[in-house]
């Protein structure tokens, strides 16, 4: 391949998800807009592990990683195959530091979405921990995965723009305009991301309107910071925008 694959951040979504069919449909067209990849390496909100770590290279059963959901939910499968020359790939490009769990399957941060992308489960995939939280940390660690994208990888950084589940319990922002607290934050990342602010994304702590209460913990927000550096450039191109339940669905292509 002589062109670069993008990067993406998208927002996952729960379980539920399948059952929006705007949403399906937008996820759906965004992989049918993207060159088939190689292979798939997912960053999710749902695992964090240090040092890094690598997932199973061989087809395992899903992490059905939620609770309380209707029993059609824990029947969904995705048997991708796995990925052992990229996990190979990836541990030279990480260098020394890097774990092996070969019996952790896909968590729902990784098959929900693909699953509407790549319904033929055909194309193999990788998952790796987010090893921190910190925000520069995942950004440099995104930059020694970049080359991946040279080799037809599409590196995928999946979590939800804002993410605050006890506040989303409290108002029914499926019935009408979003909570603004999640307004706010969204408007001002849409702005950070269109204008290539990258260092103003990184310290979204100090910079973002309503950070504390869009994300009381971070790991939602922190597979962006991966998925920004192994963007390296500044081109970042919303491809889903909107709200579910309140939450903030905003998705990214980068690169």
């Amino acid at each position: 391949m002589t062109d670069r694959m993008p990067v993406l951040y998208l927002s996952h979504g729960a379980p539920p998800l399948a059952d929006d069919t705007t949403w399906t449909r937008q996820l759906a067209d965004w992989a049918a807009d993207l060159p088939k990849p190689t292979s798939i390496l997912v960053v999710s909100a749902h695992w964090e592990e240090a040092p890094a770590t690598i997932g199973a290279t061989t087809t395992v059963p899903l992490v059905y990683d939620f609770w309380g959901f209707p029993d059609r939910y824990y029947d969904v499968t995705y048997p991708a195959p796995g990925a052992p020359g990229l996990a190979a790939d990836v541990r030279k490009l990480l260098g020394g530091h890097v774990h092996d769990d070969p019996v952790r399957g896909l968590d729902h941060g990784a098959y929900v979405p693909l699953v509407e992308m790549y319904p033929g489960a055909d194309i193999p995939v990788l998952q790796v921990s987010l090893p921190t939280l910190d925000p520069r940390a995942l950004y440099d660690f995104g930059r020694r995965l970049a080359p991946l994208r040279d080799r037809g990888v599409l590196i995928m950084g999946s979590g939800f723009f804002t993410h605050n589940l006890v506040a989303m319990r409290q108002t029914d922002g499926s019935a009408g305009a979003p909570p603004a607290w999640s307004a706010e934050f969204d408007d001002w990342g849409a702005d950070a991301l269109a204008t290539g602010d990258v260092d103003a994304l990184l310290d979204f702590r100090h910079k973002a309107p309503a950070a504390q209460l869009a994300h009381p913990r971070t790991e939602h927000f922190a597979p962006l910071f991966v998925s920004l550096g192994a963007g390296e450039d500044r081109r970042h191109r919303t491809v889903i925008d909107g709200y579910w339940h309140g939450l903030a669905k905003r998705s990214v292509q980068l690169g």
